[in-house]
């Protein structure tokens, strides 16, 4: 790997690109920051999810009634669940118990269900070590379905439950292809670019093959992201969630605080 590629950030902060689709409330932490440290936000969804249809899901040979939790790592994979479940005709049990990496999606199950923190778990600091606390109380008593994209899980999550013997199957009901971005890239110039999965990082070379770091910051969000950085060569400035960087909007408030100290 280039030694370009291995440069530590040295560049003024200016522009900043979101992985993510722009939030649609102006309330949003994001414009908080811009407005903050007066730098510009680009938001430029690096991946598009792709439902996997009941009739194909079938071929799985999963069958949702069966399971007594479930486990989240994301909003779109509650989506994608309540999808599946209304084009399969399932009804989800009320004792079913859900486990979420943070309470933020937690809460976004109030869209689907009667929201009972009693049957809704949440690691307390968003990082898979805090979910596994969650999940090891009740490991002995469920039988798990692990919702995610068939193409990007969390290995570290997998490997756990495996690790513990616990009863649990993987339910894929979505997958991620790279997005179209190639004009983002012809057109700007970023000082920072914001990674929220390893597909995020494949989307990125795919769309621009002769990216070098060459000082630009990297921020990733998830262990799996984190190690798809850094086995890519490139140097990550910012690893959320951790305890002193729960979100990536905490995560980008340090690094900028950390350039306007040093102006």
């Amino acid at each position: 790997m280039s030694e370009d590629k291995k440069t530590a950030s040295t560049k003024s902060i200016k522009k900043i690109l979101i992985s993510q689709a722009k939030p649609e409330s102006e309330k949003s932490p994001y414009f908080d920051l811009e407005r903050k440290y007066n730098v510009c936000l680009h938001f430029h969804p690096f991946i598009q999810l792709e439902p996997i249809g009941a009739k194909e899901f079938r071929k799985n040979k999963i069958e949702i009634g069966n399971y007594t939790a479930v486990i989240f790592t994301s909003k779109n994979a509650i989506d994608h669940f309540f999808r599946t479940c209304e084009e399969l005709k399932v009804n989800i049990g009320q004792d079913t118990k859900y486990f979420c990496i943070t309470e933020s999606v937690a809460l976004y199950l109030q869209k689907f269900i009667m929201y009972r923190k009693r049957k809704v778990f949440f690691g307390a600091d968003g990082s898979n070590k805090k979910l596994f606390d969650v999940l090891n109380k009740h490991k002995a008593n469920e039988h798990f379905l692990y919702v995610c994209s068939e193409n990007q899980q969390d290995n570290e999550i997998v490997n756990w439950l495996k690790e513990h013997a616990c009863k649990f199957d993987l339910g894929y009901m979505y997958r991620s292809v790279s997005s179209d971005i190639k004009d983002v890239f012809n057109a700007n110039t970023f000082d920072v670019i914001c990674l929220f999965t390893p597909s995020g990082l494949k989307s990125l070379y795919e769309n621009k093959p002769d990216f070098i770091q060459n000082g630009t910051s990297i921020c990733a969000f998830g262990s799996n992201t984190c190690k798809a950085v850094e086995d890519a060569g490139l140097t990550l400035h910012v690893k959320v969630p951790s305890p002193q960087t729960p979100s990536m909007i905490s995560g980008l408030d340090q690094l900028l605080m950390q350039q306007s100290k040093k102006k």
